[in-house]
This record gives C-alpha cells, structure tokens and sequence, in this order.
C-alpha cells in the first residue's frame, strides 16, 4: 500500500506542474474567440496549447491517479473505467461522475481526429470543464494530506 500512496503523491506533483501550465494558458484563451472564423494563427496556437495541456492534466488525472488512489484505498480493484469513477466519487475524488466521463471523452475528441466544424464545440467544452480541471489542486490535496 505504501507504494500506491507513493504513487498518487508522485502522480499529484505532476498534475500540479500541468495545471500551472494549463493554468497561464487558460487566461491566453479567455481572451480568444472561441470561434475559428475569427482566430489568427496566433491564435490558432495558443487553442491547440491549450487542448494539449487540458487533455494532459485530464489524463493524468483520469488514467494515472485515480487508479493509484483507488488501488491505494482497494488493493484488490479491478474495474473498468465506470467503476473507477464510481469508486472516485465514493472517495471523493470526483463530485459528478458523469462530468469526468464527458472530460474523458472530450480529452479523446481533442487527441484523435476532429473536424474544423467541430472547433468552436470543442473550445466551448474545453473553458466549460476547466474550472473542473483546477479544482484537482485542492481536492488533491486534501487528499494527500
């Protein structure tokens, strides 16, 4: 068990790095268009950073320390991601379920394939679910304490 805790102390460091990264993005994009139509190249750039860093520090989250975390609580877990999240939200780790699994699914949006259509969706999502993404640094760490 000692090595799980390990694990999520490890994990939670580097999802303080990512947020503070996502973080300083987050306020370039606020200032942006979410609209592609009126977007320089510029502007291009720091919507495709951002995109990079909030699937990053939701990754971390959802496939690196959740599963240290629950192991940690269960050594004997084995689910699929549902259960993960449902035994998050026990822990507290997660207040909506399906909040992260739309997070998840919108992390995988941004890594594969999209359309220019879909863009302007996709930016909306993004600042709708960072708040989410932020509040990681305090309930993490009321976790690890």
């Amino acid at each position: 068990m000692f090595v799980e805790k390990k694990l999520t102390s490890y994990y939670y460091a580097k999802i303080v790095k990512s947020l503070n990264h996502f973080e300083f993005t987050l306020e370039r994009v606020k200032k942006l268009s979410t609209n592609p139509e009126n977007l320089s190249e510029s502007d291009f750039e720091i919507w495709d950073s951002f995109s990079t860093r909030f699937s990053r520090t939701a990754d971390l989250f959802l496939s690196k320390y959740l599963k240290a975390a629950i192991i940690h609580d269960d050594p004997a877990f084995d689910g699929y991601f549902r259960d993960l999240m449902n035994r998050a939200e026990k822990l507290k780790l997660v207040e909506s379920v399906n909040d992260w699994v739309d997070i998840r699914g919108l992390r995988n949006v941004i890594v594969h394939e999209y359309s220019d259509d879909d863009l302007e969706k996709i930016f909306l999502k993004m600042l709708k679910y960072a708040p989410l993404l932020q509040d990681l640094r305090k309930k993490l760490a009321a976790y690890e304490t």
